[in-house]
Order: C-alpha cells, then structure tokens, then sequence
C-alpha cells in the first residue's frame, strides 16, 4: 500500500471537538505531498488537528483562494503545453472536481507522509506550513507573474508528479455524510 497525501474540503475547520459539517473528497497523491496539494493550502494556511490521526498534523487553508492559485499556475503551465492533449485533460478534470467540490476550506492530512521519516510528524507539519507552502506559493506567483520561466519549464517536464493527482468523490479515507 502506499503513503498518501489526502486533500478535502469542509465548511468549517477540524477542531479537538468535532469533524468539520460536510467533509468533500478532493484528491489523493502517492508518496508525496505534491506541488499542487501545496498550492491549494497556500492562502490563509493554519494547522488543525487531523480528522485521522491523533497528531495536529491536518493543515487547513482557504478553498477559493488556493484554488485560483493553482488554476492561475495551471494555465502559466499550459501556455507551453498547449499541444498536450493529456494535459489539457488533467487540467479539464481538476478544475471541474474543484468546481463540484467547492467548499468554504481545504484540508490537507499528511499523516502517511509525514510518518514515513524519523522526524517528529508535528514538527514536519510544522516546516511544512512554515517554509514549504510559502516557498512553493512564492514560486508559483513569480510565475504566474512571468518571472520564473525555468521553473515553469522544469514543471513542464514532470507535469504530472505535480499536478496528475487522484481526484474524486471517495479517497481511501472518506468520511459519511
């Protein structure tokens, strides 16, 4: 079986409490947490406590501003990929699973990824929200902005390690409701 990323959406934020109303299935990643999971908690990124695991290790950000990130990120990608049939479908399928699970936040648990090292899985969360979101958001924006040509060059190459995740209705972990 392999370690999984897994993103959701929910009208409000895991608490010690409560699940959040209304959790949505986005998508899920293998082995990674990909630049596009990273992308979609970018705005407004907090840690919450996981829906799955005993840890804080949940990372929640604001839906609608990650998701014009990436879309904003997909179509610098796609301004050299404009040939890519595949990537035109990834693109097509994303941006309408985003669209149809639209919801007030995202969810990112990393549970399964963190865990794969000997760190401490709080610690990397925290690193996480810390230096790797904010430095992929920062990428991403310069360009967008037309200031990262080889960057954007490099993610056209291996398009689909960053942006060909899972995305559906039910993830490995789903919840009811």
């Amino acid at each position: 079986m392999a370690n999984r990323s897994y993103l959701y959406s929910a009208d409000s934020m895991p608490n010690e409490a409560e699940l959040p109303q209304r959790i949505r299935c986005i998508s899920e990643h293998n082995w990674d947490i990909p630049l596009a999971h990273k992308l979609l908690v970018g705005r407004g990124t907090t840690i919450v406590p996981s829906m799955i695991w005993n840890p804080p290790i949940g990372i929640a950000a604001d839906y609608a501003g990650g998701a014009a990130l990436l879309r904003d990120l997909l179509r610098a990608v796609g301004g050299g990929l404009e040939d890519d049939a595949e990537f035109a479908d990834c693109v097509a399928r994303t941006t309408a699973h985003l669209e149809k699970q639209q919801a007030k936040y995202f969810v990112l648990e990393t549970g399964e990824i963190v865990s794969m090292t000997d760190d401490d899985p709080a610690a990397s969360v925290r690193r996480l929200v810390s230096e790797d979101i904010p430095h992929a958001v920062a990428m991403a924006e310069a360009a967008i902005g037309g200031q990262n040509d080889a960057w954007l060059a490099s993610l056209r190459a291996d398009w689909q390690s960053h942006f060909a995740s899972f995305y559906s209705d039910a993830l490995y972990f789903s919840f009811p409701g």
